[in-house]
C-alpha cells in the first residue's frame, strides 16, 4: 500500500472516529448514560493519536521527495484539514463531559429537543464531509446550507434559556453546549471548502 493511501486511509479513520464520538457523546447526554460519556472523553485520546500520525507521515511525504504539483497540493490539503478534525474531536469531548455530569436529565423537555435535533443534523453533516473526502466531491453548498439549520436552532435555544425555564447555572452549561454543536457544523462546512480546494475543477 502506498503512503498516498495509509493517509487517506488513516483520514477515513479519522472522520470515524469523530463522527462516532459525536454520536456516542449525544446518546450519553440525552440517555444519562455518564458511563457512555466517560468512554467518549477517554477515546478522545485515539482522535489526537491519529491526528498526530497524519502529520507525521505527510510532512514525510513532502521532505523525502520531489513531488508533483497535484500531490504537493493534496498533502498540504490533508495539513489543513486535519486540525479542524482534532478540534471536532474536541467538542464531542466537551459534550460528552456534560453527559457524566448528567446535564442531560436537567435540562427542559424543548431544550432536549432542541439539542437532539442540532445533533442529528451535524451528524449529517459529518458524514457527508466524510463521504466527500472519500469521494472526492464538493458538498460545501449542501453543507452549509444544513449548517444554517443549526443556527436556527442555536437560536430556538438561546430563546429558551433566556426564558429562565431553567437554573442560571444549568442555563449556562447548555448554553455552551448548543454552542458546541455549533461549531461542529461550522467546521463541517469548513472542511468540506477544504476538501473542494484538493481538487479544484478544471478550467
Amino acid at each position: 500500500m502506498s503512503d498516498d493511501v495509509n493517509i487517506d486511509v488513516r483520514m477515513t479513520q479519522l472522520f470515524a472516529l469523530v463522527y462516532e464520538a459525536l454520536a456516542g457523546a449525544t446518546d450519553a447526554l440525552l440517555g444519562n448514560d455518564s458511563a457512555r460519556g466517560l468512554m467518549v472523553v477517554e477515546g478522545d485520546q485515539s482522535v489526537d493519536e491519529l491526528t498526530a500520525e497524519v502529520e507525521l507521515m505527510v510532512w514525510k511525504q513532502i521532505e523525502d521527495q520531489a513531488r508533483p504539483s497535484a500531490a504537493l497540493r493534496h498533502l498540504v490539503g490533508v495539513l489543513l484539514i486535519v486540525p479542524e478534525l482534532e478540534r471536532s474531536g474536541d467538542l464531542a469531548e466537551h459534550i460528552a463531559q456534560r453527559a457524566v455530569a448528567n446535564l442531560g436529565s436537567k435540562m427542559t423537555p424543548l431544550s432536549r429537543g432542541i439539542i437532539q435535533r442540532m445533533a442529528e443534523v451535524a451528524l449529517e453533516m459529518w458524514r457527508d464531509a466524510a463521504d466527500a473526502y472519500g469521494d472526492r466531491a464538493a458538498k460545501a453548498q449542501a453543507l452549509s446550507e444544513a449548517d444554517e439549520e443549526i443556527d436556527i436552532l442555536h437560536e430556538r435555544l438561546t430563546r429558551e434559556i433566556a426564558a429562565e425555564s431553567m437554573p442560571t447555572a444549568i442555563g449556562a452549561q447548555v448554553t455552551l453546549l448548543a454552542r458546541f454543536y455549533e461549531r461542529l457544523g461550522d467546521h463541517a462546512v469548513n472542511l468540506a471548502r477544504r476538501i473542494e480546494m484538493l481538487h479544484p475543477p478544471l478550467a
